[in-house]
């Protein structure tokens, strides 16, 4: 039998993993010795601490600077780091639920404009039938850019005054009329290089309503709807009301053209 201050020796050598210089008590091994005998003491030791899952740590010579806390001092049990990784994507970034209510906000916000936007495009200014607000449109986002810019060319000018001969000596002027109207919001889309009166707008494109734009002309006067919206001079509700008008007109008398594809 191992004297039992020797063994608590050969206990803690065999812990804390160190062979050399443990040995048995009244055993071939002395002090300080190894051997088969030893080495199997360790070993089995060893294998014994891994099968219980107890592995012995180096003392943390930074212990004392740690706030070091008694057993009792206990939290609930953390989550699987996988699972706190969830919790954050990345820092500062926002919540599912929160990206959720951001779109829900700016969808609400998005179909009130739209609900304006067709309040407006289908209410008339008293005194004829030019749309109310600033007399500008929406630009739709789902049209071609060559739309986008044709309405932004027609927003443009939309309530600037009439004035027969109006935009026809240069594109860049104070009043326009209907064809020189027509002509600077095509231009904008780069439909047009030159003003054009509306005699010539007869032949201007190919003929037939368009998908997007078609132009109404004939020897006296033009027009147009763009993206279904009329674009006329006439019909407004006064000297600087907006082109944009709510409704239709009659397009007997006139010639219908379109540009290519569109």
């Amino acid at each position: 039998m191992l004297h039992w201050r020797r063994s608590s020796a050969l206990l803690a050598c065999l812990l804390s993993g160190i062979v050399a210089g443990c040995g048995t008590a009244g055993g071939a091994h002395g002090p300080g010795a190894s051997g088969p005998h030893a080495s199997g003491i360790v070993a089995a030791a060893v294998v014994n601490g891994a099968s219980r899952g107890a592995r012995r740590e180096a003392a943390d010579p930074q212990e004392a600077e740690s706030y070091p806390a008694p057993a009792s001092a206990r939290r609930k049990a953390a989550a699987t780091p996988r699972k706190a990784g969830e919790a954050i994507v990345a820092a500062g970034a926002p919540s599912d639920a929160e990206v959720r209510h951001e779109l829900e906000q700016m969808q609400a916000v998005e179909r009130s404009a739209r609900r304006a936007q067709q309040q407006q495009q289908t209410t008339a200014v008293p005194g004829g039938r030019s749309i109310g607000g600033n007399g500008a449109i929406a630009i739709p986002a789902s049209v071609p850019e060559t739309i986008q810019k044709v309405i932004a060319g027609a927003n443009e000018i939309a309530d600037f005054p009439y004035v027969f001969g109006g935009g026809h000596a240069s594109f860049v002027d104070s009043a326009y009329d209907c064809s020189g109207s027509v002509s600077y919001a095509l231009a904008a889309g780069g439909l047009l290089s030159a003003p054009e009166t509306s005699g010539e707008l007869e032949h201007w494109g190919v003929a037939g309503p368009g998908r997007y734009i078609s132009v109404y002309a004939n020897a006296g006067h033009a027009y147009m709807y763009v993206d279904g919206i009329l674009y006329d001079t006439a019909g407004r509700s006064g000297v600087y009301a907006s082109r944009w008008q709510v409704g239709a007109v009659d397009n007997s008398g006139f010639v219908v053209r379109h540009p290519p594809g569109l």
